[in-house]
């Protein structure tokens, strides 16, 4: 049985006050279930500081984004041996902001799954298609090919360390949602093309859904059988919000 996950994505935001303020409120949730896990992505800047609050408590943290290389002339990048030192477990790559806003394409994000696995992270992969790619009904072969990018550099193999995020470009940030059926459609599609290289990694891998995902809707998104909890934007920077949907996910664990 898949155990069920929240990951929190804070992207460009946060103080050293909120920070310390959620983690210790994230912590304290955390630590009432354990059949579900609770984590947070943080900017790099804050990882020490995160590492500080949730050291201890069944809270796992990571970074939003890790380079290719893990030293050398490299200025602004994050190596992912030196986020592995302040206790990360995870990392996201490939974010849809990244790809966009950084060109990073399809096989570059692969490279840096490879990164963050070789340094002993564990990599959340995400994945997603543009308005108009969904409205001209590409989605399927958009995170196919998305996929594939990561297994032709990786193998197949890779996934059964690593997490997938199906985050709809169109509904990030856009307060525009897919609804549990469109949303579960996509996660089945994603685990029936994995199973055609691999019934056991199809089976075996967590699915998050990460397009607009909060306390509203979380319940009846954690509902679908291919779902297996969210990767959550914006509402993990507000204590209530984000502890209600750990609450969601561990009150559908079994």
């Amino acid at each position: 049985m898949r155990q069920r996950l929240v990951m929190g994505n804070w992207k460009l935001n946060g103080t050293k006050e909120t920070v310390v303020s959620l983690i210790k409120a994230f912590a304290a949730e955390a630590n009432k279930y354990d059949k579900v896990e609770a984590a947070i992505c943080a900017p790099a800047i804050f990882i020490g500081l995160v590492e500080e609050n949730a050291k201890g408590s069944r809270l796992a943290w990571g970074s939003e984004d890790v380079d290719v290389n893990n030293q050398g002339a490299f200025t602004g990048e994050n190596s992912p041996v030196q986020i592995k030192e302040f206790g990360c477990k995870y990392a996201i790559v490939g974010h849809s902001e990244r790809r966009g806003y950084h060109n990073e394409s399809s096989e570059y994000v692969a490279k840096k799954f490879k990164a963050a696995q070789a340094a002993g992270l564990k990599p959340v992969l995400c994945i997603g298609e543009s308005l108009e790619e969904f409205e001209a009904g590409k989605t399927n072969e958009v995170v196919d090919a998305e996929i594939k990018a990561v297994i032709d550099e990786n193998g197949i193999d890779a996934f059964k360390n690593a997490v997938i995020a199906y985050e709809p470009i169109w509904a990030i940030g856009t307060g525009k949602t897919a609804t549990p059926e469109i949303a579960e459609g996509v996660h089945k599609h994603i685990r029936e093309y994995l199973a055609s290289f691999s019934k056991e990694v199809a089976e075996g891998v967590q699915i998050l859904y990460g397009g607009s995902c909060n306390d509203k809707n979380a319940s009846e998104l954690f509902q679908q059988p291919d779902i297996d909890g969210g990767l959550i934007g914006g509402a993990s920077l507000k204590a209530d919000k984000f502890t209600k949907i750990i609450e969601a996910a561990a009150a559908l664990a079994k």
